[in-house]
């Protein structure tokens, strides 16, 4: 078994994009149009995994919510305050700021 992707609906695709190209560095991969939805496969081109952002046509009227299953995705940076730079010049906080997770030597942080 290969874990294949992880997809997330979202109602402002334009934003999403930014916030997944820019941040985080992903490239889209390829999109697939389909009848009710256009969805969008980005990657970091070093991993097989991929995001599908699934953007359909007619979002609800109320939006999205997050069910309370989900837990975050998981990203590896070489430099943690360069990040946090650019998290911040772009508009971005922290839902948890980085932290030394204990018992390991591993920094960790949440990005809201």
């Amino acid at each position: 078994m290969k874990f294949l992707q992880t997809m997330l609906r979202v109602g402002d695709i334009e934003k999403s994009l930014k916030f997944y190209q820019e941040l985080f560095g992903l490239n889209i991969t390829r999109t697939k149009e389909l009848e009710d939805a256009t969805l969008y496969f980005l990657s970091d081109g070093v991993s097989d995994v991929e995001i599908e952002l699934t953007y359909n046509h007619e979002t609800p009227h109320e939006g999205y919510t997050n069910g309370s299953s989900f837990g975050h995705l998981a990203f590896e940076t070489d430099n943690m305050d360069k990040f946090t730079e650019k998290l911040h010049s772009m508009g971005y906080e922290y839902l948890y700021s980085p932290f030394i997770l204990p018992g390991h030597n591993l920094k960790i942080a949440f990005v809201n």
